[in-house]
C-alpha cells in the first residue's frame, strides 16, 4: 500500500451531495475518508482523530473555510486543500496566508482533485541522509532537526504547515546558498507539472516566506536568518 492510498482524509463541505460524491470517489481510489458537514463538526473530528490531509470548502455557513484553515494550520501540521467557487487571485492569497497548501476552484474534475491530493502527500518531508547533511541547524534560540523535520524553540515544537516544512527543508539542505524564487516555485510545483499548479506563482511563494519568517525570526521585518538577497532570491543563514 502506498503513502497516498494509506492516507486518511477529512472532507469538509456543507453540501451533502458533494460530500457524498467526494467521499465515495476518494474511497474508490484507496483513501480512508471521513466527512464533516461544517467547521464545528470538523473541529470535533480533528480533536479526536488523526488525518493526513483536509479537503475544505471555503464558502460554508457559520465559520468559513479560511478561518478553519487558520485554526488547522496554527495548531497542527496537517496540510489543507481548499475548494471554492471563488477563483480570484486575492482569494487564493487569503487561503495561502491562512496556511493552505493548495487551492482548487469549483467546478473541478475529480481526477484533478486526486492528482493534487497525491502531490501534497508526496511533498511531505523525508528523513535526511545523515551522512551528507548536518543533523541540526542552529538559528539563534531555534534548532532545526533535519532528520526529524522538526523546528524547536527550547523543548517546544514550532508547528509548520506542509508547505512551510517543504520550504524549510529546502533551505536547510542549502544553508548559506542563495535560492532564486524560480527555484522555489519549481520545487513546490514540480509534482503538479501540467496540472495547473497553484503554487507556481511568485506571489504565493512570497506569502509562504512571510509566514515562515513569522515563526523563525525575532523581527520578521528585519530577518536575520531567512534573508532576502535583493535581485537574486532568498538565503538561510544559520549560526
Amino acid at each position: 500500500m502506498t503513502m497516498e492510498t494509506a492516507a486518511h482524509l477529512l472532507i469538509v463541505d456543507d453540501d451533502a451531495r458533494i460530500r457524498s460524491l467526494l467521499q465515495k470517489y476518494l474511497i474508490r481510489n484507496g483513501f480512508m475518508v471521513t466527512a464533516a458537514r461544517d467547521a464545528a463538526h470538523a473541529r470535533r473530528l480533528l480533536a479526536g482523530l488523526s488525518f493526513d490531509l483536509v479537503v475544505l470548502d471555503v464558502m460554508m455557513p457559520g465559520e468559513d473555510g479560511i478561518s478553519l484553515t487558520r485554526y488547522i494550520c496554527d495548531d497542527t501540521a496537517i496540510p489543507v486543500l481548499l475548494l471554492t467557487a471563488r477563483g480570484e487571485a486575492e482569494d487564493r492569497i487569503s487561503g495561502f496566508e491562512a496556511g493552505a497548501d493548495d487551492y482548487l476552484p469549483k467546478p473541478f474534475e475529480p481526477r484533478e482533485l486526486l492528482l493534487r491530493i497525491n502531490a501534497i502527500l508526496r511533498r511531505r518531508p523525508q528523513p535526511a541522509p545523515t551522512e551528507v547533511l548536518p543533523q541540526v541547524l542552529i538559528m539563534g534560540p531555534l534548532r532545526y532537526d533535519l532528520e526529524r523535520g522538526e523546528l524547536k524553540r527550547g523543548d517546544n515544537i514550532i508547528r509548520l504547515t506542509q508547505t512551510e516544512a517543504t520550504i524549510m527543508r529546502f533551505f536547510c539542505e542549502r544553508p548559506g546558498e542563495v535560492i532564486r524564487r524560480e527555484a522555489l516555485v519549481d520545487h513546490l510545483g514540480r509534482d503538479r507539472a501540467g496540472h495547473g499548479a497553484v503554487m507556481g506563482q511568485d506571489r504565493a511563494v512570497d506569502v509562504q516566506i512571510t509566514r515562515l519568517r513569522r515563526k523563525i525570526e525575532h523581527d520578521p521585518k528585519a530577518p536575520r536568518h531567512l534573508q532576502t538577497v535583493r535581485g537574486a532570491g532568498y538565503m538561510l543563514v544559520a549560526d
